[in-house]
Parts: C-alpha cells; structure tokens; sequence
C-alpha cells in the first residue's frame, strides 16, 4: 500500500504543529525570572522581606538578598535560601531591620541556568515597623482624699482653753498685794499707825517710873519704922 504525497504533506504539518505546540508548552513550564516577586513587610515589631516563587515547573532556585547603597551592595541579608515553586506560589522569607525607603536587590539562581534580579529592586514603605512602647514605670498613687490623715485623737488630759487662761488671774498676786487705801484701812482698825511705838514708849516710862516710886516709898518707909 502506498502513500500518497498528499498524505505525507498532511503528516509533516501535523507533526510540526505538534513540535510548535510541545516548544511553547516547555517554555511555558520553564522558570522564568517574571515568575519571581520580592515585599518588606513586618512580623509584630520585627521587619521581614518575602519572596515568593509561582514557578509551576518547581524548579529549584537560590534566593540571594542585598541592602543597596548607591547602587552597590553595602550587605548581604542573611543566608541564601532555596526555593521549589508552585502555581499557588512559594514563600521564603528573611528577618530584617529595614529603614523606610531602603533598597534591596534579589538576586534568583535556578538550576534551569536562570541567574537573574528581580526588577525592579525592591523598596522598603516609609514607615517603619512599630517599636514596642517601654512598660511605665510604677508610680505611688496620690492618696485620696478618704486616704488623708485624720487629726490625732484628742488626749486623756484636757488643754485649758485660751479664754480660761487669760480670764482667770493667778490668786497669788492679788491676794497678796493689797492696795494702799486697804492698807490704811488695816493699820487703823488694829492701831498699828505711826504713833503706836511713841505711845508704847511712854507708857513704859510711866511703869518704869511708878516702878521706881513704889520701890523708893517702900525704902523709905522701912528705914522709918527701923528707928
């Protein structure tokens, strides 16, 4: 049985058809640097980059992250990481302390022979992760006004008041300090004036006198009746 070349024709074009078809379906397959992607965020108070592979060949790739400074590398950002990508999309991520506006480069290296940047470089938000706030210090609560000190409790011994004090005199010095007209009036109730000690003294001189009388009558008349 022979075969027309109508029929050969018919073959050839399928069969390049099908070469075409399985050509772009490997380059579908294949990694591909679009297939990359690269974002700052932050895990709690720490700054993170991921990097997220949706290569659907899950071909093997090594992540390589660098701190830009002026166009060149300052820092390498930790250690390389390999990553198999899926279609949903595979993540690594690297712990860092990023700077608002800061630049990375991404570096992707897989094993297709791809060796390539992730463009364009990835650029830090310009707000940096939130810090976490120092516990305040404890601090003495101001007492209340219920918490005042009350006032001491009265004592056993009560305190004279001020207008007892100053309306009671002491007894001692009015008592005995009598006034000038009382005096007088004392000294002549009982007769002790000025003229009682001259009286005195003549009355004495009269019993001393009378004395000496009687004592010379009385010689006298006992030398009389001796005759």
């Amino acid at each position: 049985m022979s075969i027309s070349r109508r029929s050969v024709r018919i073959l050839g074009v399928a069969s390049a058809s099908a070469a075409l078809a399985l050509g772009f379906a490997g380059n579908a397959l294949a990694c591909s640097i679009g297939e990359f992607s690269a974002s700052a965020s932050c895990d709690g108070t720490n700054g993170v980059i991921t990097v997220t592979d949706k290569d659907a060949s899950a071909t093997e790739a090594t992540i390589t992250v660098f701190l830009e400074n002026n166009g060149s590398d300052a820092k390498q950002v930790g250690d390389a990481q390999t990553v198999k990508g899926s279609a949903k999309g595979v993540t690594v991520t690297f712990s860092e302390d990023w700077q608002p506006n800061a630049t990375y480069r991404v570096r992707v290296t897989a094993t297709n022979g791809l060796n390539k940047d992730i463009k364009p470089n990835l650029t830090t938000p310009s707000k940096a992760c939130a810090t976490e706030s120092p516990s305040p210090t404890p601090t003495e609560a101001s007492p209340t006004p219920s918490e005042t000190p009350s006032a001491p409790a009265e004592s056993d011994t009560p305190t004279p008041s001020a207008s007892e004090s100053s309306s009671t005199a002491p007894a001692t010095t009015t008592d005995n300090a009598p006034s000038p007209a009382a005096g007088s009036s004392n000294l002549a109730e009982t007769g002790a004036n000025s003229n009682t000690g001259m009286i005195a003294g003549i009355a004495g001189a009269f019993v001393v006198a009378g004395g000496g009388a009687v004592y010379y009558g009385m010689r006298r008349r006992g030398a009389t009746n001796g005759r």
